[in-house]
Formats: structure tokens, sequence, C-alpha cells
């Protein structure tokens, strides 16, 4: 499947998805038009965050929610009804994934690929982007309403810390627990989407359930969504951050806190490291300024350097009072346009709604 850059996947459109179609078949069999086509796209947002469960980049679960509207669109006037409409996408997606899937690598953050480094170690070469969960924009994944207890379920299950869990995960189970444990599908659902039967389905869903145990994460064992308490908390750690006040970010960040930076493998733990590496190589942080965004169901920002420049994406973990988790993905030229995020900092004030 071919690769969308970061502007060509926020531009998708169900005007896209009948130009998709009329570019591949030409002026042949007439194809469904208008109400066919909203009705497809209804469902993009939902299919967007399954896709990106699956697999681990928002940029794959774009391409793959692309391509499985154009499939349904070829096939759309085949489609009988016998199951529903979003039971067919999800087939169609999950065939989509399961193909992506086939011979790679599994993504991964930093910290599940090796021990944390120390301040001096070198920061070495960035691997490839393939080798990374990479962040998501909320608005792409989650549904802007909907029953309070299902988005809260869906926020969870898109944290990076999850998503890197869900990987581990063969690439059938994985399909098995989000449709069942995260979309809350029953078995039989299940079993007709991926052509299986129940016994079978039953049977991935306890392997799935323990490679997630002995991972250590699962979506319910997330910390609650931002209260006062911890908007208060993010409050003063973008005052410190911006500031570069170590006083200051010793009071914000946990004594075992972590710093990851994707493309590099480096990863830090422990407050007193941070802030060492902060005053060493992390030394042009000096000066940034955050602008906020919302990623993976956290508080998030987009970092520019004093000279205005883009500089990471900084997705926070919070928990206890404290930040536990500075996740910061450097591959600015492709995240910042996914975000709505200006090219250059143009004062407080911006927003990724302004600057789309």
């Amino acid at each position: 499947m071919k690769r969308s850059s970061a502007s060509e996947a926020s531009a998708v459109s169900a005007a896209a998805v009948g130009d998709g179609v009329a570019a591949a078949e030409g002026a042949g069999r007439g194809a469904p038009q208008g109400e066919p086509v909203d009705r497809l796209e209804a469902h993009r947002t939902e299919l967007t965050g399954y896709c990106y469960r699956m697999l681990g980049s928002a940029f794959e679960a774009e391409d793959a929610v692309q391509e499985t509207m154009v499939r349904a669109w070829r096939s759309y006037d085949r489609f009988e009804g016998r199951a529903s409409l979003r039971s067919w996408l999800y087939r169609i997606a999950t065939n989509v994934c399961l193909d992506v899937l086939k011979g790679s690598q599994r993504r991964a953050r930093p910290m599940d690929l090796a021990s944390p480094s120390s301040v001096d170690s070198p920061i070495g070469t960035g691997l490839p982007e393939t080798t990374w969960i990479g962040p998501v924009p909320d608005q792409r994944v989650l549904a802007s309403a909907g029953d309070p207890a299902e988005t809260a379920v869906a926020r969870e299950s898109i944290r990076l810390a999850f998503i890197s869990a869900l990987q581990r995960l063969a690439p059938r189970q994985r399909a098995v627990l989000i449709l069942r444990e995260v979309l809350s599908w029953s078995a039989s659902e299940v079993a007709e989407l991926l052509g299986s039967s129940v016994a079978s389905v039953n049977s991935a869903l306890q392997r799935a359930r323990a490679t997630l145990a002995a991972s250590g994460d699962r979506a319910a064992d997330a910390p609650p969504p931002l209260d006062d308490a911890q908007q208060a908390l993010l409050r003063r750690y973008v005052d410190a951050f911006e500031r570069f006040d170590m006083d200051a970010l010793t009071a914000v960040l946990h004594e075992d806190s972590t710093l990851s930076m994707p493309p590099y493998a480096l990863w830090l733990r422990g407050r007193a490291d941070i802030l060492k590496w902060l005053l060493g190589p992390g030394c042009g942080c000096e000066g940034s300024r955050l602008v906020p965004v919302r990623a993976n169901g956290r508080a998030a920002f987009g970092q520019y350097r004093a000279d205005g420049t883009p500089w990471a994406i900084q997705v926070i973990e919070a928990a206890g009072g404290r930040v536990t988790a500075l996740q910061c993905f450097l591959d600015t030229e492709r995240l910042f346009p996914l975000f709505g995020l200006p090219a250059r900092y143009v004062g407080p004030g911006v927003s990724p709604a302004s600057a789309s």
C-alpha cells in the first residue's frame, strides 16, 4: 500500500473516495453516488481508530481506511445488507490491516527495545519510521460525541503504552481483542467477521489476554482522565518548561519519570537524568514554546524551538500529581501537519484549529 504524506492524509475526504475510484475504474461501471459515500464516510473516524490500534501508526491507519473506503465503494452495488454496513466495513478494514501486517516487524516504543540509557550515552542514529509506534490526534480516532463510558474506553485504548502492548499480539489475536474488549463485539460477531468459529475466537481472546497480562498493561489500568488537579499540573509543567526552570520542573516530574525521543532509541528514566539531559544535550530546548493539542487520549503539545521552528510533538502522561512520561516525537515534517500545527511558531493563542 502506498504511504500517504501527512498533508495528503489530512486531506482525505469523501471526495477523495469517489476520485480514487474514478481514477481506478475510469468511466466503466457506474458506482453509487451521493448518499452511499456519506454513509461510508460516517464510519471513517471509528475505522481510523480501529486501524490505528491494529497498526500503531496514524499514517498507516489513514492509508488503511482509505483503502477500505475504496474497496467498499467498488463493491457497494453488491452489498446486499445481509450484515450491517458497519460490520461489513470492519471486515474490509480487518483484511486490509492483516495484509499490511504480513511480514512486517512489530512497532515499538524505545523502552520496549532496550534498557534506559545514561545521560552521557550518544544519541545515535535515528531508526526507520517503521520501527516506532507514533502518536495520533484524538480527533482522528475518537468520536466527538457518544456514550461517556464507551468514549472513556476508546480514549484509554489509544494510549501509547496500550498500543505498544497490542503490538505484542499476533495480528488475528490483536483484531479479536480490539473487537471484543474495546469495541464490545460479541464472540459470534467476531467469528463471522473473521470467518472463524466462536470457539476459535474465544481461544484467541484468552491467549491475547494472557499476553497483555504478562506485558503489564491493559486499557483498564490507565490513570483517570484529566481532572482539575491534573490540568493545574499541566499548566505548571508548561510554565516550567517554557521558562526552562529546572527547580520548577523538579517539582512537577515524578522521580521515576521517563523521556523518550523517537526516531532515536535512546531513552532516560529518572527525574535527575532528565534534568541533566535538558541542561546538557537537550539545552537547545531552552526558550521553547508549547502549543496544546490532544494525542492518544492524553494532553500533548507541539514544541517549537526558540527560533520558532518545530521540534517535537510531546505526549504527556501524568499520575499521582506528577508528570510520569515525556514522549517526544521528532518527525515534525509529517507530524505537525497531521496535528494541524503551523510550520513556524506564530505566537501565543495559536491553535490547531486556527492554524489549519
